[in-house]
């Protein structure tokens, strides 16, 4: 989409700390980190919100393989990571274009939030 913010990032038209890039998936870190380590995993292809990844799709593994990976490269795999997913306006999702949150680097809360 020509007006979507991520698919913007993909594309070079807007700068980011890139942590891992495939094919398909982008990891960049967080511009306003919620943790110590804040990183977004995206798939290239424009996909709206989880509502809209068809279970013959392969992107849901992908994304979890990345934010595996992710984990280790950040060095949080071991301590441990919280893994985010935000659907649609009600669940907290400001960016129209899937993408899941990686958060650690300290303990986080027991709450959701």
């Amino acid at each position: 989409m020509a007006d979507c913010l991520f698919c913007k990032i993909v594309k070079g038209e807007i700068p980011c700390t890139k942590v891992y890039e495939d094919d398909a998936v982008l990891a960049f870190d967080d511009i306003h980190p919620m943790a110590p380590v804040h990183v977004i995993v995206i798939p290239k292809r424009h996909v709206s919100t989880l509502m809209d990844v068809d279970a013959n799709m392969d992107i849901a593994g992908r994304l979890i393989a990345v934010a595996q990976n992710v984990a280790k490269i950040k060095k949080v795999a071991v301590g441990g990571f919280r893994v985010v997913i935000n659907c649609n306006a009600d669940g907290g999702q400001v960016v129209f274009h899937l993408h899941m949150h990686l958060l650690g680097g300290r303990k986080l809360e027991d709450q959701l939030g």
